[in-house]
């Protein structure tokens, strides 16, 4: 058996089957290995030891006797601190909501209890999900385990790092303008934001209420599809929720690439902006191995980049205004100077110019529809550049702008990111991959492919 901090979920699960290991043992392993590393990685701000452990010992008894509950039994998780766990602190990394403990659990918390899941505690983030390293906050930023100089993206910051300092085999990130896809991306992970509507945000904090999303991040494509089949499903007391049937995410994994047709988005990283040249390469590669895998890839364009992003945080910056409009008149001190500069953006719009955003919002909905009629998945950018350090703000404001994931959070579809590479310096690079809506199966598909072509999701960071 490997390390039991780099088992996947279904690696522990065939273990648990095979009375290779226990829930037990396996979580009071991951807490020696958070007490250890942490101090330095700080992906965790409050781990609930006790509580883990008392699940660990009840699924522990399940399993024991024949009665397990499913994939996810007894596999330990961690929360980004945005998303409700009754009974512990919801405080989204701020002054403001510090003394904030939820009464009860947000939908997907509830959805993972009853699959036996075991959650280890609450993750790091950007302060509100929105703003960025600052000393102002309560907690420490956390640090990338490639580099811990280096920042491991956000808002989910702590949840790409935990996962790759192999502190947690799965987490939950939230995704408004790519915070699931950008830690996975500098982190070396598999991160997928849903279409949205498909997972309830009922108990997460906000902050765009129509370009929220909560996604799993992962070391695997199947641990992702597994999660998904538990997070996935209409929530009436959410009214971003769409009822639809989706069947299984991993039904389609032992098909791979061959006849998918891919539609490689070159524009992104060749025009609209200029990608560092490892990521260019790596996105090359990218094409390359599917089209040996058997896909027909052809370029295809989509609006300008930087057009769809500029609708998109207009927005974001009006709808973060009115979730955040009474504390930043009562308590603008406690927040922290880069949350407070960005939400007070959305002060100085109009009315007009928001109604205008939504307009175009649906025009850029068909252009991504019209050209997913020709192809099954797009191949894109993810960030345009490696991890820069984390005390850099120059360098992190730069690259946060830099990006192609917030376009898929104007238009909600689907969009899941995967390493695909290393840069010189030893930092992952990676890909983005965008479906039709609703249609997880097949960017799971290709995800599934490009793993067994590469291996590079068994990379791991040199943290000891």
């Amino acid at each position: 058996m490997t390390d039991l901090h780099w088992l996947s979920a279904a690696e522990i699960s065939a273990e648990y089957a095979a009375r290779h290991l226990s829930p037990v043992e396996l979580v009071q392993t991951l807490l020696d290995r958070i007490a250890t590393h942490n101090g330095r990685i700080c992906a965790f701000i409050g781990v609930d030891a006790e509580a883990a452990l008392d699940a660990a010992r009840h699924a522990e008894k399940e399993i024991l006797g024949g009665r397990a509950r499913g994939p996810l039994h007894g596999v330990p998780i961690g929360i980004k601190d945005n998303i409700d766990i009754a009974g512990l602190p919801t405080t989204c990394n701020s002054k403001i909501l510090l003394d904030n403990v939820a009464r009860q659990d947000a939908r997907v918390i509830g959805n993972l209890r009853a699959a036996g899941a075991i959650m280890l505690g609450k993750l790091s983030l950007h302060e509100f999900a929105f703003g960025g390293p600052s000393p102002e906050l309560p907690f420490p930023p956390a640090r990338n385990p490639w580099n811990p100089d280096y920042h491991p993206g956000g808002s989910s910051s702590g949840s790409g790092a935990a996962l790759a300092a192999g502190f947690v085999p799965l987490a939950l990130g939230t995704d408004t303008g790519g915070s699931v896809r950008n830690p996975a991306g500098t982190c070396g992970l598999v991160g997928l934001k849903p279409t949205y509507g498909l997972v309830s945000r009922r108990g997460v904090f906000p902050l765009a209420f129509t370009l929220d999303h909560v996604g799993p991040m992962a070391r695997s494509a199947r641990d992702i599809a597994t999660t998904l089949n538990l997070l996935a499903g209409h929530d009436a007391a959410d009214p971003g929720s769409a009822s639809v049937s989706c069947g299984r995410f991993d039904s389609e994994f032992e098909r791979g690439a061959r006849g998918l047709r891919v539609g490689f988005v070159r524009q992104y990283h060749e025009t609209d902006m200029v990608a560092d040249p490892e990521v260019a390469a790596a996105l090359e590669e990218v094409a390359r191995v599917l089209e040996q895998d058997g896909a027909i890839v052809r370029d295809v364009r989509l609006p300008r980049l930087q057009t769809l992003a500029a609708v998109q945080r207009v927005i974001l910056f009006a709808e973060a205004w009115t979730v955040h409009a009474k504390w930043l008149r009562e308590r603008p001190g406690d927040y922290s100077t880069p949350t407070r500069r960005k939400v007070m953006g959305g002060a100085f719009l109009a009315a007009g110019d928001y109604v205008h955003a939504q307009q175009c919002r649906t025009q850029m909905i068909d252009a991504v529809d019209d050209a997913l009629r020709d192809v099954d998945v797009l191949l894109t950018a993810n960030g345009l550049d490696a991890a820069v350090r984390v005390d850099d703000s120059a360098a992190l404001a730069r690259t946060y702008a830099r990006q192609a994931r917030s376009p898929f959070n104007l238009t909600g579809h689907p969009a899941l990111v995967m390493m695909s590479g290393l840069s010189d310096a030893g930092l992952p690079l990676s890909v983005q991959f965008v479906g039709r809506a609703f249609d997880e199966v097949t960017l799971l598909r290709v995800a599934a492919a490009f793993e067994r072509a590469t291996k590079w999701h068994a990379t791991r960071p040199p943290i000891t």
